[in-house]
């Protein structure tokens, strides 16, 4: 189910980027402290590809992100990341030791590969609300109602209109 999720998610997020523009992708948005489109998909990207390109070591540290520029100035290539990432995410579950530099220290925690991708699907949720936020400028774009919304929000919805 989680994968499903995610996978759900995702496409959410192609669907939109099919609709724009590179120049609507990278275009600053005054709401977002002139951050793009661009980079807050490549943000969702490479979280998603740390826990890829690490989960073997079993050591994970989001902090060494690639910070790829294409991804955040092409929207193909984006897509095209995302799409890589759906076909990766079908792992076992094991025990991951998590890294993160936090004001001069090294904190490193016990996770595992589950709660990393359950991580990674909120933390995507977040930055497509965002993203939803810099949207507001575009009035061509149709966008799904649940896009940048957390599931638990969605399922709450659905109770009360019930």
């Amino acid at each position: 189910m989680l994968i499903e999720s995610i996978h759900k998610t995702l496409d959410e997020l192609v669907d939109l980027l099919r609709q724009l523009t590179n120049n609507d992708f990278t275009a600053s948005c005054e709401g977002l402290s002139n951050s793009t489109i661009g980079q807050h998909t490549r943000h969702i990207i490479e979280m998603f590809q740390c826990l890829e390109h690490q989960y073997e070591s079993g050591v994970v540290s989001y902090d060494k992100r690639k910070r790829d520029s294409r991804i955040q100035t092409s929207v193909e290539f984006a897509i095209q990341c995302i799409n890589d990432i759906k076909k990766q995410l079908h792992k076992s579950n094991k025990k991951i030791e998590l890294q993160q530099h936090i004001d001069g220290d090294e904190l490193c925690i016990e996770s595992n590969y589950f709660r990393e991708l359950l991580y990674n699907l909120e933390h995507c949720i977040h930055h497509q609300a965002l993203i939803k936020v810099a949207l507001l400028e575009f009035s061509h774009l149709v966008i799904d109602d649940n896009f940048g919304v957390a599931r638990s929000t969605i399922d709450y919805r659905k109770q009360c209109a019930q």
